[in-house]
């Protein structure tokens, strides 16, 4: 998992727990998998195993569809659900950034200057991270997913950057449509790692909807909608 300066002031609020996903970081190359749903099976046994039963979970991107068929494999675990930029639902003509470290800068971010001398991954980890996105990502649109959406009976947090490009922040709307309980929110001038570009905005606003739920779109502090 990429933490960001975000998730340590969301941890100012609530206990943060990052995982990181077989086959991702300095684990082993993941062989075993067989799909997102088999991965999705095996996270949920590392989580039952640190003695966790009651959950949120957050996933970006790919780890948003991860996060997706954790939650409908473990719907009495699963408490709520945050979503950031997802790719579960991909439009056409999709392109994950795999290019150089540039662009994938310039695609990831839109303030990559804003980003403290983040380091350049090791290319035989990206290649490893990369063949086993590739392997399990399966196409655009998974009907087996996707049918199982309206079933999910918790609150559901969607958050895309404005200036997200690579996933057009305007697929929240069909989450929103195919989610019972979803709240889709914009964060201004925030590319695909929106956690990264705008960490404060960011804890505020997951932060509140993991304390609140459905009362988050009114902040606590100011008594305001949610900017």
């Amino acid at each position: 998992m990429r933490v960001s300066r975000a998730h340590g002031l969301l941890a100012q609020r609530c206990r943060v727990v990052a995982l990181q996903i077989p086959g991702f970081g300095d684990s082993p190359p993941n062989v075993r998998s067989s799909s997102l749903a088999d991965l999705g099976a095996s996270v949920g046994e590392a989580i039952a195993n640190h003695g966790i039963d009651r959950f949120s979970l957050l996933g970006n991107s790919f780890g948003g569809r991860l996060a997706l068929w954790l939650a409908v494999q473990a719907p009495d675990g699963a408490q709520a659900l945050v979503l950031v930029a997802p790719a579960a639902i991909r439009p056409d003509g999709f392109r994950r950034p795999s290019g150089s470290h540039e662009e994938s800068m310039g695609m990831l971010y839109d303030h990559p200057e804003r980003q403290a001398a983040p380091p350049r991954l090791d290319p035989a980890v990206a290649a490893k991270q990369e063949a086993l996105v590739r392997r399990l990502a399966g196409p655009d649109r998974d009907q087996e997913l996707e049918s199982r959406l309206a079933g999910l009976d918790l609150p559901v947090l969607v958050l895309f950057g404005t200036r997200d490009r690579v996933i057009p922040p305007e697929m929240g709307r069909v989450y929103r449509k195919k989610l019972p309980n979803c709240h889709f929110v914009l964060v201004y001038d925030a590319a695909h790692a929106v956690d990264a570009d705008r960490p404060e905005a960011f804890a505020s606003v997951v932060g509140d909807f993991l304390e609140r739920h459905e009362g988050f779109v009114v902040t606590d502090k100011s008594g305001l909608l949610h900017p």
